[in-house]
């Protein structure tokens, strides 16, 4: 497997695949282009054999100058556990590392069970909300009405 660099029309690859690998949610929107443009330094591709198999979507805060944030993560359901993930985050904290920074954020919908455990597992934490629902601390309305998210820190080593 190869890991690599996105570049712009990645975008183009990547945006049809979006909605098929989250089970039909509609999640392409969350991802536009400019990502894709504008980021390719702290974004990543995964391809085994020359086929997309995973992507990271990252970048470095420009307000905290400590911090880092990850957009988006996929990997294409045929290939799930088998450490793709796992893979693009360590090449996105490398990247953080090597930018003098050690805090890295996400955000992900309650709803997204497997993201939650996923986040859990590779050292986050979740952060403090305003509200507890099923157990889980939430932010309500974080991206707008009725979009309570879950919101994780991790601090690197």
């Amino acid at each position: 497997m190869e890991i690599r660099s996105v570049k712009g029309s990645d975008y183009y690859i990547i945006s049809p695949l979006v909605n098929e690998w989250w089970g039909g949610r509609n999640m392409s929107d969350m991802l536009p282009k400019l990502f894709f443009d504008h980021f390719t330094q702290t974004s990543f591709i995964a391809e085994k054999d020359g086929e997309l198999v995973g992507f990271l979507i990252g970048f470095l805060s420009q307000t905290y100058s400590n911090e880092a944030y990850i957009h988006f993560v996929g990997v294409h359901p045929a290939y799930r556990k088998h450490n793709i993930g796992k893979k693009l985050y360590n090449q996105f904290f490398n990247v953080v590392r090597q930018n003098n920074r050690s805090i890295v954020r996400c955000v992900t919908s309650p709803v997204n069970k497997v993201s939650i455990a996923y986040h859990t597992k590779m050292g986050f934490e979740i952060e403090n909300g305003d509200r507890i629902v099923d157990s889980l601390s939430l932010n309500t309305d974080y991206d707008g009405p009725n979009q309570d998210r879950v919101l994780f820190v991790k601090k690197l080593d």
